[in-house]
């Protein structure tokens, strides 16, 4: 019997870490190579995708997609961690009204610059930022570019709000309701987040960890990217990552063979398509 290989969209629970979700994925499907794309934070639930044997080598062209969440803020206090599982560094009364709130969240919608908060899996010099974060060090990331598709206000009880929000990937929603307490001056954090869309992928189509099933064809994983489909010589020549000739097409694109299976993904360079990945054949 083959190794099972494929996407699939999986519902992460609340108080794992992503990396629990593959190790659970890992022991349900009897799979050696399982990976994911986009981290969510342990406090976080929601969609997360995940490839299983070749279909790991695919998850880099997935991190971009754009992301919608679902969550809640909590005006009026701060945490050292951004969220729910820190603890509380500073209260303050709230006075903002509903339109302050909505109109500071407009004002993010758009591309910025962001750093990424202490408490976060993105390495300096070689360390994770958590853990120097922990041993009481301070040490910062450079900010990176990011993009805030939409940021609505969907409910205000003059504490805590709801929002659902579209940005780019590996924005830190975090770190946007912080910025809102910052700029409403009462300081703010997140205790609640869904992640609830993919680029063309949806919560509602979601599995649980433990109960995955059968994966989605890994041509799923390129759905999005531009297809281009091959004769069956230049299929041949692609199959074992050679160059063939260019497509006109800007970023990478999903190459096909002739029977319609996924042979990788190409880009255009100067007057060659150059490999970015070839899947290896099944086995």
């Amino acid at each position: 019997m083959s190794a099972p290989e494929g996407l699939l969209l999986v519902d992460k629970p609340k108080g794992v870490t992503s990396h629990d979700v593959v190790d659970a994925v890992r022991r349900a499907l009897g799979a050696r190579k399982v990976g994911h794309a986009g981290t969510l934070d342990p406090m976080a639930t929601g969609l997360l995708l995940v490839g299983v044997g070749r279909t790991t080598r695919l998850l880099r062209f997935l991190g971009d997609l754009p992301k919608t969440y679902e969550g809640t803020g909590r005006l009026g206090e701060e945490t050292d961690t951004l969220d729910a599982e820190g603890e509380v560094v500073r209260s303050a009364e709230v006075r903002a009204m509903e339109q302050d709130l909505a109109r500071v969240m407009a004002a993010l919608v758009g591309e910025s610059m962001q750093r990424p908060p202490a408490y976060s899996a993105v390495k300096v010099g070689g360390h994770k930022l958590y853990e120097a974060a922990r041993k009481g060090r301070t040490v910062e990331a450079e900010p990176r570019p990011i993009r805030v598709d939409s940021f609505d206000l969907t409910s205000f009880d003059g504490r805590d709000f709801d929002f659902r929000a579209t940005c780019s990937g590996g924005t830190y929603v975090r770190v946007l309701v912080a910025d809102i307490g910052a700029a409403l001056g009462c300081g703010a954090h997140l205790v609640r987040l869904v992640r609830t869309r993919i680029g063309q992928f949806d919560l509602v189509e979601a599995v649980p960890p433990d109960a995955p099933g059968t994966p989605l064809p890994s041509e799923r994983a390129v759905a999005h990217l531009p297809r281009v489909d091959l004769a069956a010589m230049e299929a041949e020549i692609a199959s074992h990552g050679r160059v063939v000739g260019p497509a006109g097409i800007d970023g990478p694109y999903a190459v096909f063979a002739p029977d319609g299976h996924l042979i990788g993904v190409y880009r255009d360079e100067g007057g060659k398509a150059m490999p970015e990945m070839i899947l290896a054949p099944a086995g």
